[in-house]
């Protein structure tokens, strides 16, 4: 038995006209999608409103009906009453439930023990359970069934999912969901209880068991069934980006090299204790991942200084700490409920995260979602991670609002679409802390862009002194510099270097002019650039000086040396000049060996490019 202060059972009918009345359109066809909505206290008074509930509406087909179960009691034997009653009254009925932080009906916070009751009108709607148990199953054989039976069922448009909390990542779980049918909706949440920092949580369906470990599909779909769903954040990135720098799976290591939770004690003073989770729950992480944007909670700081997060963060992803904004939030939520209203929506489930509850503590934990009220029916609960496929891929979200809605039959011309007016609850003034949040944002995008001007510069300058500014390869000192490096390691490698020298280039000066003699220079340096001709990247190119040139090639023996050599001068004889007669290259070649120094073997490839000038230019000399 509840305690008795649970309130008094009662059922609350979503349309206007009364129990009554609703049989009678049913007979008629007047109605759509509806639901009803339910209190337990105890299972007597329970089956008495059931059962009078069906002798009132006996046109119902209820194999055509669902009831979904919202719990803050985690006790089995009270789950247990609820779900024998209602298969004692409706034994043609399915019925799927969760344990939550909290029940949502019609964007207000209902009792402890919620049951909703949603009637289809349409014989052409259907719904379909599957429950699949961890134990017994892992994630890539749950996956490939639900997907397998979606391929079975070609008339299904949405699936709705409640998961008790993983031990671990979900993103394998999300990822095998990628072979589901593009054009079907994915949403759902994942249960918990009261304590948010507890891992207790249970799920259950007609037919199995509560459980633990398990996760509850539901597919809707038929012909006239219409689905949309959203997700809203309202949380804005707030200072420095940072970059992962170290990640295994789910457990978050490194921030721009320091452990994860140095950032949330540094920036935050969010210390290692009991209270972490809470601390943290307002200030989520912020990043992109498949086209939209995530929220991840830290659940837990590990002694090494990393933090366990709900699914997983690839190395090299950019995340920023972010921070909750009222005036965002309600101006989201405001502009959202709108364009949702735009698809008539005969019911919403709404899965809102329990942080989202705790942020609004000095409103109702409902406060956020009033704008949705006068639309449709809507329940819901609060939930630990909340789930939405966008653009084809599933996601894992925390600290965020999922709304599903759905819709039998095409939208009806001449209903109401007109702004929906609720209560005022908005927010009167920006809260101090809010514009402090903004002012933080936007000093750190300002100090980023001058950070990321500084690093360009830098990079130019550091350029500056190791390119050639005609050829835009290497000047003769770095390519130098590289040479005389890998001479110093003569006993972990091997490799050659080649020398070239343009034949007869005094004549283009004197005859065209120096411009077109510089056209000729960048010709010889562009081939000299392009790795793909050469089919190598394992070499460096710079201008020694003038029209000659020096290139250094790594792992590669004087026989791989000379062919490349080869390849170059017959790439540059056939090269065309708009106001120049073709030119030609001498090349000398040679490789390192065991005795050499900078100078022996830099003077022996000058001497092969000596030897190739003297026997009759445009030619490749080995020595």
């Amino acid at each position: 038995m509840l305690a008795q202060n649970a309130g008094a059972v009662h059922i609350i009918e979503v349309f206007k006209k009364g129990r009554k009345q609703y049989a009678k359109d049913i007979k008629k066809g007047w109605v759509d999608m509806k639901q009803f909505q339910f209190s337990y206290t105890d299972g007597e008074t329970f089956r008495n409103e059931l059962t009078r509930f069906k002798s009132e509406h006996s046109a119902v087909d209820f194999s055509r009906m669902i009831f979904h179960i919202y719990s803050e009691v985690l006790e089995e034997k009270v789950i247990h009453c609820v779900c024998d009653t209602l298969k004692e009254v409706f034994p043609d009925t399915p019925y799927v439930g969760c344990s939550t932080s909290g029940n949502i009906i019609d964007c207000k916070l209902s009792s402890k023990i919620t049951v909703v009751c949603t009637v289809f009108e349409y014989e052409s709607t259907k719904v379909k359970v599957f429950q699949y148990d961890y134990i017994n199953d892992n994630t890539d054989s749950i996956t490939a069934e639900i997907v397998e039976e979606t391929k079975k069922n070609p008339w299904v448009k949405a699936i709705e999912m409640f998961f008790t909390i993983p031990e671990g990542s979900t993103t394998r779980f999300c990822d095998g969901m990628k072979d589901v049918r593009q054009d079907i909706q994915i949403f759902g949440g994942v249960s918990c209880s009261n304590d948010i920092t507890s891992d207790a949580c249970l799920v259950f369906s007609k037919g199995s068991e509560c459980s633990d470990k398990s996760i509850i599909v539901l597919f809707y779909g038929g012909e006239d069934l219409y689905v949309n769903s959203i997700n809203i954040t309202g949380w804005k990135p707030l200072g420095r980006k940072f970059h992962v720098t170290k990640s295994n799976g789910s457990v978050l290591q490194e921030l721009d090299g320091i452990p994860a939770y140095d950032v949330y004690h540094k920036y935050l003073n969010i210390q290692n204790d009991e209270n972490f989770f809470y601390n943290t729950l307002e200030f989520p992480l912020f990043y992109e991942h498949n086209d939209t944007t995530i929220l991840r909670t830290p659940v837990a700081s590990n002694a090494d200084g990393s933090l366990n997060m709900t699914s997983d963060i690839d190395t090299g992803s950019v995340v920023r700490i972010s921070y909750g904004d009222p005036s965002t939030i309600v101006e989201s939520i405001k502009k959202d409920s709108q364009k949702m209203n735009q698809f008539q929506p005969d019911v919403l489930h709404i899965f809102s995260c329990a942080a989202r509850r705790t942020f609004w503590t000095d409103k109702e934990p409902t406060y956020e979602i009033y704008p949705f009220k006068g639309i449709s029916p809507s329940c819901g609960f609060f939930s630990h991670g909340e789930f939405l496929r966008t653009k084809g891929k599933l996601n894992q979200h925390n600290v965020t609002l999922v709304i599903a809605a759905m819709r039998e039959g095409e939208k009806k011309a001449d209903a109401n679409t007109a702004p929906i007016v609720t209560e005022e609850k908005l927010l009167s003034q920006i809260p101090l802390v809010s514009r402090l949040a903004t002012f933080i944002s936007a000093t750190s995008l300002e100090l980023e862009e001058i950070n990321s001007k500084l690093e360009h510069a830098n990079e130019k300058l550091k350029n500056a002194a190791i390119i050639d500014g005609l050829t835009g390869i290497y000047n003769r000192k770095e390519i130098q510099s590289q040479i005389e490096k890998a001479c110093s390691n003569i006993d972990n490698k091997k490799f050659s270097v080649v020398m070239l020298d343009i034949d007869n280039f005094k004549q283009v000066n004197d005859t065209y002019g120096h411009q077109e003699g510089d056209t000729v220079i960048i010709a010889l340096a562009d081939i000299l650039n392009d790795k793909n001709m050469l089919k190598t990247n394992k070499y460096s190119a710079g201008r020694w000086g003038g029209e000659e040139f020096m290139m250094l090639l790594q792992d590669t023996d004087v026989t791989a040396a000379s062919f490349i050599a080869e390849l170059i001068r017959k790439c540059f004889e056939n090269t065309s000049f708009p106001k120049v007669r073709p030119q030609t290259v001498s090349i000398g070649v040679t490789q390192v060996r065991e005795e050499d120094t900078m100078d022996t073997l830099c003077t022996r490839v000058d001497t092969a490019l000596y030897k190739a000038k003297k026997g009759g230019k445009n030619r490749v000399v080995i020595i």
